[in-house]
């Protein structure tokens, strides 16, 4: 019989339990990747209002034009942003997201809401890993 923790299903076996795929490790990864988060978020602002490229780059000042266009492109092959050109001259592009999309902004929205609360406390976390790595390394164990 099939279990889940979380949410993701595992199978209990003679040499304990053994996690078992519930969606394609690429789809978890975009979903989990950072421009990704940022791209969708900046999109969610007003659903109803889509947006260009350009202001999509200007409201997420740390990301190329290059990681942008992919991201994008991603997002839309996934089926979670819509892409609308428009043969003018010059030519206009403007992006939104989709009802799929928009599904995923609760789920979003929690995830960010608890790396909120406990980004500080993985921060120290690090800091006394790192600390110790570095005193182990100049002991020599």
């Amino acid at each position: 019989m099939e279990k889940t923790i979380h949410g993701r299903p595992y199978k209990e076996t003679r040499r304990g339990p053994v996690l078992t795929p519930c969606a394609p490790n690429s789809v978890l990864a975009r979903l989990g990747d950072k421009w990704t988060i940022l791209v969708m978020s900046i999109l969610a602002l007003d659903p109803a209002r889509p947006l260009r490229f350009s202001e999509i780059r200007t409201g997420i000042p740390d990301i190329s034009q290059r990681m942008l266009t992919l991201t994008l492109r991603n997002l839309e092959r996934d089926g979670l942003v819509l892409r609308h050109y428009f043969a003018e001259v010059p030519p206009r592009v403007e992006y939104e997201l989709t009802a799929m999309g928009r599904t995923m902004l609760p789920a979003l929205e929690g995830f960010t809401g608890w790396i909120r609360e406990n980004w500080q406390e993985i921060e120290r976390s690090r800091q006394a890993f790192d600390a110790a790595e570095t005193k182990r390394s100049a002991s020599g164990t």
